[in-house]
């Protein structure tokens, strides 16, 4: 019945060892479908080299299971949450990538110093603070997705422009128009803090790029009036 979804989603979720972005059963990807409000997701602790089409858990956006032998992820409820607030997502990542995960245990936001991570969004990427012990000891997955949307609030940021957020002490979550974009987004994020751990490296002081170039190579990408790549 969800065939092609599952399929989508397992193709996702098998680009996470072969980009390096994961370890074992870390992390996970899903993608969604609007039409029948179900997302398909990567079952729980399943290891990467035994997982098949078949084992990929089909949910609707309270996290329930609709169709599949096998427990969902463990951050589901963070998925199914995302989807039904932001209705333009296609596609969930969430990895446990080594420099993305080294921000988000330092609780700090990656400054945009330079031209690659502005072709891709043009503010620093938001680290969400730690969630508070009582989201913790509550409904702690379903808590995860909120400190997300209160992070984007305070920070005044918009999902289809920023399309990453570290959590701290925890790590990345990336989301696209589709499975394929999510992961995409993370492999982006990984390569985007890794180059800004190692600028502060060389230069502690590194400023952040200036705003003429930060915006012209944002908006000859995204913008309205963008002309890089061949177009549609």
């Amino acid at each position: 019945m969800y065939t092609s979804l599952k399929e989508e989603c397992y193709e996702a979720n098998m680009q996470l060892p072969k980009l390096g972005l994961v370890l074992f059963t870390f992390g996970n990807v899903s993608a969604v479908d609007r039409d029948r409000a179900v997302f398909a997701i990567k079952p729980s602790g399943v290891p990467y080299e035994k997982l098949t089409v078949d084992d990929i858990v089909i949910c609707d956006y309270e996290g329930k299971v609709v169709e599949g032998q096998l427990r969902p992820s463990s951050d589901t409820k963070t998925h199914a949450l995302l989807y039904k607030t932001w209705n333009t997502i296609g596609g969930i990542a969430h990895t446990h990538s080594t420099h993305a995960v080294a921000w988000a245990q330092a609780g700090m936001d990656i400054p945009i110093f330079g031209t690659t991570h502005a072709d891709h969004t043009h503010q620093d990427i938001p680290c969400a603070p730690a969630l508070t012990d009582e989201m913790i000891q509550g409904d702690y997955e379903h808590e995860t997705g909120h400190q997300i949307f209160n992070c984007f609030a305070e920070k005044g940021l918009v999902n289809t422009e920023m399309e990453m957020v570290l959590l701290q002490n925890h790590g990345p979550f990336t989301w696209g128009k589709s499975a394929e974009k999510a992961v995409y987004n993370s492999a982006v994020l990984e390569e985007l803090a890794r180059m800004a751990y190692l600028t502060l490296q060389i230069n502690p002081n590194t400023p952040r790029i200036k705003d003429t170039l930060r915006l012209k190579h944002y908006e000859r990408k995204h913008g309205k009036n963008a002309y890089y790549g061949q177009g549609c």
